[in-house]
């Protein structure tokens, strides 16, 4: 597809060559028969396994990335519900730009897959990332897409759980962890490539909303309880990758702590256990396939055995922080996937949406019909 109508005649000998219309223009004036002229954009985002854009230039990118739909290629990329792959292509400078690189980790963010630019002689006469990669990389890129994205949830209800929470102290504090949110979105975006109908809570992070995922904030291990025990009905698939907290404050204070109060330097709390979602939803569990999450620094596997028992999970995907490219905060993950059966999937380090992917794997065996 091309971004504008000055490419009319590549347009046509294309057309030609495959005895299909091309869309050269928001409103064409000729498009095939089994097109509506007035909403292709529609029907091509419903019937497309997978969108290439490529080249993508920083104007497309910086559309995309916003919301814009001023031309065929960016109204067909908002509309789209299958994966979107971006093959960028510009000077070095362009690419390296910050607002540039903005805008790519805006789209990863939600869940647009990003080709990096080959380096090489570019058309200013300067040399280094820019170019347009091999027609054999990014077909390559088109056939790992189409085969962890083949639409084998449609269909399906999956709830899936997402980051921290904040157990408030006073106005100013609260107890959290180092959560980022990214597997759990990493989760909702892949099961919704998957063509499955995706909820996902989530707790305070600073991810953008995946395409095509209806998303629920919290903020509290209450509130998350809540939200889960609310929407948790009727659901295929339920994934608790969120790292909620185990301890809240008994005694909330609805002033700001001042030092100035404790001379001494010392200052005391009085915790309780929150309400163990997992646990009730194990209990509560019927149909639904039931996916916990372990974070271990030792003993993992054992550790992970004993949650799928005691709380009544399927699978269990556990994890250590303290091994690189596993810890917080990454866009890669190491994990181990452990069944209820006892087998273990000791996966290599690949990027959290791979992982997403592994794991949905694991689940669709399990959905019962």
């Amino acid at each position: 597809m091309t971004e504008s109508a000055t490419e009319f005649i590549p347009a046509l000998t294309l057309s030609t060559l495959s005895g299909n219309g091309v869309i050269i223009g928001s409103f064409p004036q000729e498009i095939d028969h089994h097109l509506n002229a007035g909403t292709w954009h529609i029907e091509l985002a419903q019937w497309a396994d997978v969108m290439l854009i490529a080249p993508a230039t920083a104007n497309t990118i910086a559309k995309i990335a916003h919301g814009y739909a001023d031309n065929a290629v960016t109204t067909l990329a908002l509309a789209m519900r299958c994966p979107v792959i971006l093959s960028p292509s510009m000077d070095s400078d362009m690419w390296f730009r910050t607002t540039t690189q903005a805008n790519v980790s805006t789209l990863r963010e939600l869940g647009f897959s990003i080709l990096p630019p080959s380096a090489g002689a570019l058309a200013s006469g300067l040399a280094g990332p820019g170019r347009l990669p091999d027609l054999s990389l990014i077909q390559g890129t088109i056939e790992t897409i189409l085969h962890s994205a083949h639409r084998d949830l449609a269909g399906k209800k999956i709830l899936v759980s997402a980051g921290p929470t904040h157990e408030p102290i006073d106005p100013a504090r609260f107890i959290s962890n180092r959560s980022s949110g990214k597997m759990g979105f990493a989760l909702a975006t892949a099961a919704a490539h998957r063509g499955a109908e995706v909820t996902l809570i989530a707790g305070p992070v600073h991810l953008l909303t995946p395409r095509n995922v209806k998303r629920i904030d919290v903020e509290t291990a209450e509130q998350m309880f809540r939200a889960l025990m609310k929407h948790q009905k009727e659901k295929d698939v339920i994934i608790m990758a969120a790292a909620v907290a185990d301890f809240t404050p008994i005694h909330y204070t609805s002033k700001k702590i001042k030092k100035e109060a404790h001379p001494n330097g010392a200052i005391s709390f009085e915790l309780k256990k929150t309400k163990d979602i997992l646990r009730q939803l194990g209990e509560m569990k019927t149909k639904s396939v039931l996916v916990g999450f372990a974070l271990e620094t030792e003993h993992e596997i054992a550790y992970a055995k004993k949650k799928i028992k005691e709380k009544n999970c399927d699978l269990v995907v556990v994890n250590n922080p303290k091994i690189d490219g596993a810890g917080f905060e990454t866009d890669t993950n190491i994990v181990s996937i452990i069944s209820k059966r006892g087998n273990i999937a000791r996966l290599k380090k690949m990027s959290k949406y791979d992982v997403a992917n592994e794991i949905l794997n694991r689940v669709i065996p399990l959905i019962k019909k």
